[in-house]
């Protein structure tokens, strides 16, 4: 009875080892499964939350750019705005140019008829060469190839030239109307527009110019010491010093 007890608890004693050794193979089992599962879980989660964080790089990236795609805008459109002032400031200044050209070009045509009045009325010393010059800044105005610029430069240097002349003590060679039946080739002297004479080739002749009736007059053979010097000075023979000469002034001028 004892052995058949023993026995019985023995069995059941097996029974029941071997059910719970089967109860914790499953539950090792479905343990593995979890962290297999978990691991996985795990590792899915990793990958997702890395695309995140490259997505929301990716984003703040994109931000970035829109940001200085703004600033960008922005800047072009001040430059813009910058530029239409400008554009309207140089059509301003071209109209404003084109009026002053149509101002301008007729008051160079005056300067040019002032020149040669001045000269025609002036006394007749180089007075083709002079008239030369007026006509060529005539022909110089109707050329399209010369800027309004440079024809005003000429007509200044033309104008300069003038002044010069008159303070000027001045000789040279020319072929003189000493009368209307009398062309000479002479020596001419001018001081400035106060004085002009004339005197032959050989030195024994010596006229003045008369501006009161437009004439040469002969001049007295006393003045010639004090002529002849002042061609010298003219012609850099002689050092500057006091000279008389005769006045070719008109009445009006001297008054």
């Amino acid at each position: 009875m004892n052995l058949l007890k023993t026995s019985l608890a023995l069995a059941i004693s097996l029974v029941a080892t071997s059910s719970m050794a089967n109860s914790l193979d499953q539950a090792q089992s479905i343990q593995n499964k979890t962290n297999n599962a978990s691991a996985s879980s795990q590792k899915v989660i990793d990958k997702s939350s890395q695309a995140t964080l490259m997505l929301q790089a990716e984003i703040e990236r994109l931000q970035e750019e829109v940001k200085n795609l703004e600033i960008y805008h922005d800047h072009l459109a001040a430059l813009v705005e910058s530029q239409d002032k400008e554009s309207d400031s140089y059509l301003a200044q071209i109209d404003e140019i084109k009026l002053t050209r149509q101002g301008v070009v007729p008051l160079m045509y005056k300067m040019i008829d002032g020149l040669q009045a001045t000269i025609e009325n002036d006394l007749p010393f180089k007075r083709q060469s002079r008239l030369n010059r007026v006509e060529k800044l005539r022909a110089t105005m109707t050329r399209a190839d010369v800027s309004d610029a440079e024809k005003y430069r000429r007509i200044l240097e033309a104008y300069q030239i003038e002044v010069d002349y008159g303070i000027k003590l001045s000789s040279y060679a020319s072929r003189v109307e000493i009368s209307k039946d009398k062309v000479l080739e002479v020596d001419v002297l001018h001081l400035g527009r106060i004085s002009l004479v004339a005197r032959n080739l050989n030195g024994t002749q010596y006229w003045s110019w008369d501006q009161n009736s437009s004439q040469w007059q002969e001049l007295d053979s006393s003045m010639k010491s004090e002529l002849d010097k002042a061609f010298d000075i003219a012609n850099k023979q002689a050092s500057p010093s006091l000279i008389t000469l005769p006045v070719s002034l008109t009445v009006a001028e001297v008054k």
